[in-house]
């Protein structure tokens, strides 16, 4: 048999693509993970999401291929379906794909659908962690999720959907965080105070984690609103939402 690819590199056959779903950490480029940082130096092609530090796109090289697709809570977003098909097409074509996510992959990052697109299509890839705001935004506020006395574990979940919610549960957490909360924060008091939760119950919400603009707005229960509208924010969004005692200690570590 002649090989023809030997005889002519032109005719050399497109290396198998692959697809790396990234996670980028809160979304600032001082918390991205050097494993992330050689990943998008190698990429052919970005698919990111909105809330990425312009810098994380600059690691990427100037052949490199852009493609924004949203994600952004309350705003246009490109459906998910596209985003998985865009992702088969690309690793197709044989292109090196990162598709770049805030936090971690696998914490409400929609990571499974577009695996399952990958793996129906028979495209390669591989997970790649970042740190998730869950963890990283409490931090950077001062506020530690667990303590000896105060907080012997947290939990995590999201606010997309708050009726689906068991609050008669979340009430007895020591210690709860909220992502994706910002725009129903009326909502998430009056259920938490509905299901017995003190009025004087510390809550925080840490806007921008690890950017510039991080802003921390501390209180209780039955006044963050009040303190919310005195900070004439026009949105919350992005933000994370700690519930629990251990608030309180921000003020002694920070």
């Amino acid at each position: 048999m002649v090989n023809l690819s030997a005889e002519h590199p032109s005719l050399s056959p497109v290396s198998p693509g692959k697809v790396y779903l990234l996670g980028a950490g809160p979304g600032a480029l001082d918390y991205l993970t050097l494993q992330g940082q050689s990943c998008l130096q190698q990429a052919d092609v970005l698919i990111y999401d909105a809330l990425i530090d312009d810098r994380l796109q600059a690691q990427v090289s100037e052949q490199c291929q852009l493609i924004q697709v949203g994600k952004r809570g309350g705003q246009p977003s490109t459906p998910q379906a596209a985003i998985n098909q865009l992702l088969v097409e690309q690793c197709q074509q044989g292109q090196q794909v990162v598709r770049l996510k805030s936090g971690d992959p696998f914490i409400f990052g929609r990571a499974s659908a577009e695996i399952q697109a990958l793996k129906a299509a028979g495209c390669d890839f591989e997970i790649i962690p970042g740190l998730s705001s869950a963890l990283v935004a409490p931090l950077l506020a001062g506020i530690p999720l667990t303590d000896p006395v105060l907080s012997r574990g947290f939990s995590v979940f999201t606010a997309h959907d708050i009726d689906a919610l068991n609050w008669e549960a979340l009430t007895q957490l020591p210690t709860l965080v909220l992502l994706m909360g910002g725009r129903k924060l009326g909502a998430i008091v009056q259920q938490l105070l509905g299901h017995g939760r003190s009025p004087y119950c510390p809550i925080a919400i840490i806007r921008w984690a690890g950017q510039p603009e991080q802003a921390v707005i501390a209180s209780t229960l039955e006044a963050i609103e009040q303190r919310v509208a005195e900070q004439n924010l026009a949105q919350l969004s992005p933000c994370v939402i700690v519930v629990g005692e251990v608030v309180s200690l921000r003020e002694f570590l920070q």
